[in-house]
């Protein structure tokens, strides 16, 4: 989301065509936002926007995101987020903060008790998956965003494959596949299995965040590359790719993509600061294994992001 949101920097004049053509072929997702009390912004907030990124596990040979969907976003129990980021675009110069929430994390989700996070979209879609990360981040989520497994794999193969360095050696027990340390240019399957593997790796599902934001700063740095008025074909390729592959909330609107555009197009790759939300322990809660989170410390970290305290 993060790249699609720079996508859009084709110069002043091309600019407010681009995110009028691009952005109307961006899906909007009506009542995203659950309904009743959410909490306030700090007092001290800097003028930044703070977005909600999900990737979806939909177990669906058809597009559940984007322009292109044929399914559903959201069935009762059929999708679960498999990848969730808490994104700030900061005002006032103080950058790009993600962090990174691990799907195993044991949280309180309203109204079923606790779980591991990634259940709250399957129980309850947007809404519920927003409210849980509002109250237990102590946020404000203004924005959300999505893709599916279906649209990351068209993605990736739009740009022409994304390069990651693999550091070590491993294998996939879950997919049945091996990785050898150095370079790879992934595609398609081959980048969902990379960003998905956790069997085989030190830290398991810590370790796949990593991998996640490695792929991610390749990814931009892919589209980026790609987006050049001197290529208008290869652009407008790129940026279909991104507006069909991609659902965000309806209340974000056209000229919300070109305030974020002009926002973000000096934005460089050191300006975006990647973190995991911090963990106490592993344990296994009802025969499954969970994360604990540091609640203080990861609230106390994000109200520093959003007021732009963070170091």
């Amino acid at each position: 989301m993060v790249a699609a949101l720079a996508l859009f920097g084709l110069g002043a004049g091309a600019l407010r065509w681009g995110t009028d053509h691009y952005g109307d072929q961006v899906a909007r997702i009506p009542d995203a936002f659950p309904a009743g009390p959410r909490p306030p912004r700090p007092a001290a907030h800097d003028g930044g926007r703070t977005f909600l990124l999900a990737g979806l596990d939909s177990r669906s040979e058809r597009h559940t995101t984007g322009s292109d969907a044929t399914a559903r976003l959201w069935t009762y129990g059929a999708q679960r987020s498999d990848a969730l980021m808490l994104v700030h675009l900061g005002g006032e110069g103080h950058g790009v903060h993600v962090l990174s929430i691990p799907r195993d994390s044991w949280v309180p989700v309203p109204g079923h008790g606790s779980a591991k996070i990634n259940a709250a979209f399957s129980w309850g879609g947007p809404p519920l998956m927003i409210r849980t990360v509002e109250r237990f981040a102590g946020t404000r989520v203004d924005h959300f965003g999505v893709i599916d497994w279906n649209g990351f794999k068209a993605l990736t193969d739009a740009v022409g494959g994304v390069t990651v360095t693999v550091h070590e050696d491993s294998y996939d027990a879950a997919r049945h596949r091996r990785w050898t340390a150095g370079p790879h240019v992934l595609r398609g399957a081959d980048a969902l299995a990379y960003v998905g593997q956790r069997y085989g790796l030190p830290r398991g599902d810590l370790d796949r965040i990593t991998r996640q934001q490695q792929f991610l700063r390749g990814l931009i740095g892919r589209i980026r590359d790609r987006v050049d008025l001197t290529d208008p074909l290869g652009t407008a390729r790129t940026l279909d790719a991104v507006t069909r592959t991609l659902s965000v909330d309806d209340r974000m609107s056209n000229s919300d993509l070109r305030d974020l555009v002009f926002g973000l197009r000096d934005l460089d790759a050191s300006d975006v600061h990647f973190a995991t939300a911090p963990v106490l322990r592993s344990e296994t809660i009802g025969g499954q294994s969970v994360l604990v989170l540091d609640r203080a410390k990861l609230r106390a970290r994000w109200h520093a992001v959003e007021t732009g305290a963070v170091d």
